[in-house]
């Protein structure tokens, strides 16, 4: 059984621990103040600034803001203490006693959450010039994957890992061996990259064009924050409504707890007797909801069929006149209230817990329901879903970038098609790169970087055997046929449609060139021919010709052989002296 090689010490060997990895769709931040005149409770108290900070800058950004799953939190993490997923547990030894703000967001389906999280960062490290920040999720350093068209070649993932840090409002890279351009050994461990920062900052490599990359997506923010929301009109029961309108971010859990429904989750709804229900659809308002534009899109597409308490409602009864797309998307958010609420396995969920001391105080009596009149002063929005809109004819007009410019595209938003023009010209550009193979997918390999220079002399040696045209890669014909000839001996074409003849003189006649050029061809062919029998008679391979030999002017012919095309074609018997009878087709023994 072979040993997998990511560092991983055995017992007897300086066993420090098992391999730790982020979950998938995670993100994990770190937040280091580096100050070497700082002692560590002066670090601690301006940790704590930076929190309250955060707090103050989340605050009006994020006022209306739904989170996918979990919400951006920063917490006080000591060396000394329990150390999280990304962060090595034996890391900080240089470093000791050095605490730091840590935090973890599980953000879904919804990569514009983990994007929110980089900006917000971002902007810390703009009011903070003290604070170094490291982000990562289960990909790694995914910065530099944004900005992988843009990396030198030294940066890939073997070597990358704490590399990466926001200071400043810049992105910055601690290089290979103190340069920009040289190649690392090997990975770097925490407690090295937290010296270089603070004693070598001079020396990290700040590139505009690596950081304009990595920070693409960032350009949107803040305006993209409410952009990410979509408002709908639901007819859901009162009781329901009133719990969204005292907290509209229940609904992530619950169109989570829809999509990803199972058999155990749905028990509860085949209940036919309504009472039984949480939320049971007895008594109905139509009211605004807020959904993240992933859960409200995840709803919308899924196929459902009405519960049995659903259908003996009134507007399940509606259904053979047609349900409207309110109350089809209401019954869905009620039955994902209702398994949320139901699996015993989210009890423990603080969403889960809110909601159900909401239900309590209204069966106590401490708290009522809101009456219609009270329903009718909040506000009733209803967002275009043009942003869910695909025309397929569009979509193709854009990747071929035949599109009129005059006109309004028929699908998705600005920001998607800056992103899919952007991904098309990544795309052209990898494939128009004559040195780019399947490894600049992703990252390049560092075992190549060994072979750079080999790679540079061969390619410079062939660089007359493509041109460029306009962009793209365009075989060169003449270069071909020119190596070839040179491979096979035959005479160098002298110019456009001319060939060397035997006497030295050029033949501009074309059917008199054609005529000579096969007779050469043909004799240069005998000639080889002969010569490789004789060698092979010589070493004794091949027993002497008993037929007699064939006069070199004989041009007998084997038996017509169909071509590719179709047509027969002769093949000519070779020279004299040969193995071959002139009354056999295969060769003696």
């Amino acid at each position: 059984m072979d040993v997998p090689k990511d560092d991983f010490k055995w017992f007897g060997q300086g066993f420090d621990g098992f391999p730790k990895f982020l979950p998938d769709d995670c993100t994990e931040y770190m937040l280091y103040i580096l100050d070497a005149k700082a002692s560590e409770f002066q670090i601690r108290e301006q940790l704590r600034k930076v929190q309250t900070a955060a707090t103050a800058l989340c605050r009006p950004l994020l006022k209306d803001f739904i989170w996918q799953r979990d919400h951006f939190n920063l917490e006080l993490i000591q060396s000394h203490g329990e150390l999280m997923s990304a962060i090595d547990a034996a890391a900080l030894l240089m470093f000791k006693g050095l605490s730091f703000l840590q935090g973890r967001t599980n953000f879904g389906d919804s990569v514009d959450d983990e994007w929110l999280i980089v900006y917000l960062l971002r902007e810390l490290s703009r009011e903070f010039p003290l604070i170094w920040i490291r982000v990562v999720d289960s990909d790694g350093e995914f910065l530099l994957v944004e900005a992988a068209d843009a990396l030198p070649k030294w940066l890939n993932p073997e070597v990358a890992e704490n590399r990466v840090w926001i200071n400043k409002g810049r992105l910055l890279i601690i290089p290979g061996q103190g340069k920009a351009t040289a190649a690392p050994k090997g990975s770097l461990k925490l407690d090295d990259a937290l010296n270089l920062v603070q004693h070598r900052e001079s020396d990290l490599l700040h590139s505009l064009s690596i950081e304009s990359e990595a920070f693409y997506r960032l350009q949107k923010y803040p305006q993209h924050i409410q952009n990410s929301l979509h408002r709908a009109i639901v007819t859901i029961p009162r009781k329901l409504a009133h719990v969204l309108h005292g907290n509209a971010a229940y609904i992530s859990p619950a169109v989570e707890a829809f999509y990803l429904r199972d058999p155990i989750a749905i028990r509860p709804l085949r209940a036919k007797n309504p009472s039984k229900l949480l939320f049971p659809p007895d008594d109905l308002v139509a009211v605004s909801v807020k959904f993240t534009r992933v859960g409200y899109a995840q709803l919308k597409g899924q196929d459902f069929d009405d519960p049995p308490a659903w259908v003996a409602c009134p507007a399940g009864k509606n259904r053979s006149t047609g349900r409207t797309e309110s109350e089809m998307m209401g019954m869905k958010v009620a039955c994902g209230f209702e398994m949320l609420m139901s699996d015993p396995q989210n009890v423990d969920k603080q969403s889960v817990r809110e909601i159900q001391l909401l239900l309590e105080d209204l069966d106590a009596g401490d708290d009522q329901l809101p009456s219609d009149d009270t329903i009718s002063t909040w506000p009733h929005t209803q967002d275009n879903e043009s942003w869910l809109d695909i025309n397929f004819e569009d979509f193709e007009k854009e990747l071929s970038g035949r599109r009129d410019p005059t006109q309004r595209s028929g699908f998705g938003d600005k920001e998607a098609q800056d992103n899919l023009k952007r991904m098309v010209s990544r795309f052209e550009k990898f494939l128009n790169d004559d040195e780019g193979g399947a490894q600049d997918a992703e990252y390049l390999d560092d075992m190549d970087n060994d072979n750079d220079s080999d790679i540079e002399d061969e390619s410079s040696s062939l660089d007359g055997e493509y041109e460029e045209d306009e962009g793209g890669t365009d075989f060169n014909e003449k270069r071909f046929d020119s190596l070839m000839r040179d491979m096979m001996g035959l005479p160098p074409m002298t110019g456009p449609g001319k060939a060397m003849g035997s006497d030295g003189k050029i033949d501009c006649d074309g059917a008199s060139q054609r005529k000579d050029e096969s007779a050469d061809e043909e004799t240069d062919i005998r000639k080889v021919m002969q010569d490789m029998e004789n060698e092979l008679r010589d070493a004794g391979a091949l027993p002497v010709a008993a037929s007699p030999p064939v006069k070199s002017h004989d041009k007998s012919t084997l038996p017509s052989q169909p071509t590719a095309n179709g047509n027969a074609a002769n093949t000519k018997f070779p020279p004299a002296g040969s193995v071959f009878s002139e009354d056999d087709s295969f060769p003696r023994r």
